[in-house]
This record gives C-alpha cells, sequence and structure tokens, in this order.
C-alpha cells in the first residue's frame, strides 16, 4: 500500500535556467514518472480536464500502464492544465516532502516552456497574454466606446473567433472608460495609529484587469482604505504581473515583466508598505511564482514578504483592533466564490471572515462555494477550451445557484462573470454581480 505525505507542502523552486529543463528526452522521462504515480493514484480526477484525459489515454493501452501511452499523446494533458495548483496545494499526497518529490504543476510549467521554446505557440495565444497590449485602448474617449460596441456585435464575435480563437460565446471583458491609473489623487494620508502590528500603509499594485478592465474595483478598495484611515499610495508605475505569460511557458517574457516590476515594489517593501492587488493571480505571481523563479533574488523576496491579498490585510487589521464595523447596509442572500489562486495562497478563508463580520452588523446570509470555477485566465475563452472550461464549472454554477442569491461574486472578478454566465445559461441568472470589494464597500454605505 502506498503511504502518503501527511506534511505540509514544500515548494522547490522551478530550475528553470538549467538547459536539462529544455531537453525532451528528460522532459518526456519525468512526466512518464509522475503520470504513472497519478495513474495509480487518481485522485485529481475531478480537478480538471488533464487527468480525465490523462488516465483515458492510459486505460486504452494494452495492458492499461502508462508506458504504453504514446510521448505525443502526453501533450493531450499539458494542454488541459491551467497551472490552478490545486492537485499540488489540496488533492497530491506525494508533494515535497515525500520521497517521491511529484509537483504535477511545475512539470506542466515545464512542457509549456518547453513547447514555447521550441515556437510552437501560435501568435493567437500570445496576443491574448498581452494584457498591456489590449489594454492599450483603454480610457480612449469615443475610441473605447468604438471598441466595446463593435467587439458587442456577432459578426466581431465570429471574426475574433476566426482570427484570435476567441469563443464566440464565452464572456469577455469590455474595456474601461477611464483606466484606474488615470486622472485621480495618486495618494491619500491619514493619522498613523500607533501599536499596529499589521503595516500601516499600503501601495496599490494596480492590475491590468482593473486598470483597463473594471477600475471601479479598485475604486472601491481605496475607499474601503480611506473609511478605516489607512493611508495608501498607487504604485509608481506597473506592468503586466507576468502570469498569463506564466501560463503559456514564455519565462523569459515572464522575466521582462519580473525586471520591469520588482525594482519597483521593493522600493515600497523597503519603506514598509504593504503591497495589495486586487487580482488573487497577481497576488499569487508576486507571493509564489516569481519568487520560486528567482529564488537568490533579495528583492524579489523582499516583495514577496510585502505582497497581501487585500481581505488577507483587512482582516489583519481588524484582528489589530484597527477595522471600523460601522457596516449600514444589508447585502441580502450573498453566494462567494473562492477562486483556485487564492486557495492556494495558504491565507485561510479571508474574503469570507470579513464577509462574516458584516454579517453580525447588517443582514447577510453567506454562501461559501470553494471549487474551481473553469474560467483559468484564457482557458474560459478560447474557442478550443471554452466548452470544457463550462463543464468543469457547473458544480460551481448550481452551487452559486442556491436560495437564489441577490448578489454574487468571486475574488477572481473574471471567475465572477464566468460564474454568471454559466448561472444563466442553466436558467438562473444572477441578480447582480460584485466583487467582494464592491462588497464591503455597499456594506458601509460609501
Amino acid at each position: 500500500m502506498r503511504e502518503g505525505n501527511l506534511e505540509a507542502p514544500t515548494r522547490h523552486p522551478l530550475d528553470w535556467q538549467n538547459p536539462d529543463f529544455y531537453n525532451l528526452d528528460s522532459l518526456n522521462q519525468e512526466m512518464e514518472r509522475v503520470f504513472d504515480i497519478c495513474h495509480g493514484c487518481r485522485r485529481c480526477v475531478s480537478l480538471c480536464q488533464s487527468f480525465p484525459n490523462l488516465f483515458d489515454l492510459v486505460d486504452a493501452t494494452e495492458d492499461g500502464e502508462v508506458h504504453g501511452v504514446k510521448k505525443q499523446d502526453y501533450w493531450k494533458v499539458v494542454d488541459q492544465c491551467y497551472l490552478c495548483d490545486l492537485c499540488y496545494m489540496t488533492k497530491c499526497p506525494y508533494t515535497p516532502p515525500h520521497a517521491w518529490n511529484l509537483d504535477f504543476p511545475h512539470l506542466m510549467l515545464r512542457a509549456k516552456a518547453y513547447k514555447y521554446r521550441q515556437g510552437e505557440v501560435g501568435a493567437k495565444e500570445k496576443f491574448l497574454a498581452s494584457t498591456d497590449t489590449h489594454g492599450q485602448f483603454a480610457g480612449i474617449p469615443i475610441v473605447v466606446q468604438t471598441v466595446n460596441a463593435i467587439n458587442s456585435t456577432g459578426f466581431a464575435r465570429r471574426q475574433m473567433d476566426s482570427t484570435l480563437g476567441v469563443h464566440p460565446k464565452a464572456w469577455t471583458p469590455t474595456l474601461a472608460t477611464q483606466r484606474f491609473r488615470w486622472g485621480r489623487s495618486m495618494n491619500y494620508w491619514a493619522e498613523v495609529v500607533n501599536g499596529q502590528r499589521t503595516p500601516g500603509k499600503v501601495a496599490i499594485f494596480a492590475t491590468c484587469y482593473v486598470n483597463y478592465n473594471e477600475p471601479g474595483i479598485g475604486e472601491d478598495l481605496l475607499k474601503v482604505l480611506e473609511h478605516n484611515q489607512i493611508p495608501y499610495v498607487i504604485v509608481e508605475k506597473e506592468q503586466c504581473c507576468g502570469m498569463p505569460k506564466l501560463e503559456l511557458g514564455d519565462l523569459e517574457g515572464v522575466a521582462r515583466h519580473k525586471e520591469a516590476n520588482i525594482p519597483v515594489l521593493a522600493k515600497y517593501a523597503a519603506e514598509g508598505y504593504a503591497i495589495l492587488s486586487a487580482v488573487p493571480s497577481c497576488t499569487l505571481m508576486f507571493k509564489q511564482e516569481l519568487p520560486l523563479m528567482f529564488p537568490n533574488d533579495a528583492d524579489t523576496q523582499a516583495v514577496k514578504a510585502a505582497m497581501w491579498d487585500p481581505f488577507e490585510y483587512l482582516v489583519a487589521r481588524h484582528k489589530d483592533g484597527l477595522l471600523k464595523l460601522d457596516f449600514k447596509a444589508a447585502l441580502g442572500k450573498v453566494s462567494y466564490h473562492i477562486p483556485c489562486h487564492g486557495r492556494v495562497q495558504n491565507i485561510g478563508k479571508k474574503t469570507e471572515e470579513l464577509l462574516k463580520l458584516i454579517g453580525t452588523k447588517v443582514e447577510l446570509k453567506l454562501n461559501t462555494v470553494e471549487r474551481c470555477s473553469g474560467h483559468a485566465g484564457t482557458y474560459g475563452v478560447k474557442t478550443a477550451t471554452h466548452p470544457v472550461s463550462m463543464k468543469i464549472g457547473k458544480p460551481v454554477f448550481k452551487a452559486m445557484a442556491k436560495d437564489e442569491p441577490d448578489v454574487i461574486g468571486s475574488d477572481c472578478p473574471m471567475a465572477g462573470h464566468h460564474i454568471a454566465q454559466g448561472m444563466a445559461e442553466a436558467g438562473n441568472p444572477a441578480k447582480q454581480v460584485l466583487h467582494p470589494l464592491s462588497m464591503v464597500r455597499t456594506a458601509y454605505g460609501l
């Protein structure tokens, strides 16, 4: 009988600058080893399409073993992984420090990096991962309205399908008429309360999505900080965190974004700021992915130590006795979704904790759903994978519709809209979709 590992998983650095990392024979050997362990366990079959594809390939062989699977078919497993990390953090009993040293997401990332370096990632996928490029029209008068209007037409969606590989039925974000980082005060100062254990000032990393698509989420965060007299600044300059490039396997592209962002953020870390971003994938990038890619870079590790999820920070402030609980507006029945990249930060259910605090002051009945929505960045919008993403999300769509909620939302705003689409297609349309930060601002009556 195989014995699993009962210790907390230990993540080893990603050895991506080692030439052997891109050696196909070595890569195939490691995939065969790991796939054989996964085949013998099968605990992760319900997480994503990678595992059903793997087990179907194994079951179709003559003797039902991994060695009978053709090496070229391994890519049918790799291409379905969207690096949610849930298998590593929540399911796998063989992660380090177990002797088998199994890290499925990092193996899939290695395979994606090999594929990218071989030139096997197309222009469509590269464009979809270039968030700063498609956000360049955001905030430009007339242009942004024109782009949004055109992109909402059936003709444009069919063209996006054929030219960019974007599924015509997939939810896609609109461009904001005013960027978060434009035309607004870049800081707020208040009297700092003495004796606090959490950092008493905050630096906001806007993220591409908040800056270009939903700046209201960022504004809601700022209003909550101001209400609690927490000083903040908007990070002086920023690029994409690099997560979309990571999902492609473009590790050199990730490194370029790191070189643009880390020196800026490290200055805030050195000055004692808590650095917050309102999108879990971006927060995770600085908390986990970049530190694992650059384990010996002091600035990267300093930013990791200073990086906070917004609700992780607000709950810590509450434990310090510094968070105002003067909530005024009822939210009613709330269905809240915990996204994968929030779960794997190992911070606990901080958003749920704060929403429950609201419920002690005003009416709030909370339904928490802790399962992958299936959106997973570009995976949920691509023509090839959107139908699979909707299949993966079905249990979430059903659970979120429980008790006919007044409002639904997820810390990942894209997952929130994806869930709303799934609920609507199932005949249970959401009454209102709000990011949890927007829920908190609403409850404060701001």
